[in-house]
């Protein structure tokens, strides 16, 4: 109500919110907890270790700032008042990589760009990214028909290497009763390629 009385009479105010006219100045007047005056301190130590460092640190950061000049508060505390402030910093997580470049010759590239198919089973595009977890990075293989945009085949693995691949493959082509003949569209870095295969019983 205080933000907004320069906005709106306090008396309109109190009649919508069901608040007393007199209660509303008992609690103006009433002097703030030393909890609240301690927060506003601390918020203030909080915006001055952040903008330091440009922005860019968290709670668990900005607690180690505030022991090290002497003030002791819990990180959950610290990040309550940095979320009431509007105060983040940056997360910096480690990167993966997904792509490795082998040396080997690079298949061609039969769809020319062209994602789209006229049928089911022409062509499949595949690609594998990373979740991060708290316990490290998951790999996810995924294998998508271009006709239905449906993913057909995928697979998960902590480590990243050519089975993961080949296991969404295999799915894909289990659930599709292997078709005769489809191109299957991949990328290498921003260079997609396509190559066609002929599954065959025990070729994956």
């Amino acid at each position: 109500m205080s933000d907004n009385r320069a906005r709106y009479p306090i008396a309109v105010m109190c009649r919508i919110l069901g608040v007393s006219l007199s209660g509303y100045y008992a609690w103006v007047k009433r002097p703030a907890c030393a909890r609240v005056l301690m927060d506003t301190a601390l918020t203030a130590e909080i915006r001055a270790a952040h903008a330091a460092s440009k922005g860019t640190y968290g709670a668990p950061r900005l607690r180690i700032d505030l022991a090290e000049v002497g003030i002791r508060v819990g990180r959950k505390r610290v990040a309550r008042l940095m979320r009431n402030a509007g105060l983040a910093g940056v997360s910096r997580r480690k990167g993966t990589v997904t792509t490795v470049r082998d040396g080997a010759r690079q298949a061609p590239d039969l769809v020319d760009r062209n994602f789209t198919a006229d049928r089911p089973n022409m062509l499949w595009v595949a690609d594998i990214t990373y979740i991060p977890t708290w316990a490290g990075f998951l790999y996810l293989a995924v294998v998508l028909d271009a006709f239905s945009r449906r993913i057909v085949g995928w697979s998960m693995a902590t480590t990243l290497h050519m089975q993961v691949v080949l296991d969404a493959l295999n799915m894909a082509l289990w659930q599709r009763r292997r078709p005769n003949e489809v191109a299957i569209a991949t990328s290498v870095a921003s260079r997609p390629r396509a190559i066609k295969i002929r599954p065959m019983r025990g070729l994956l």
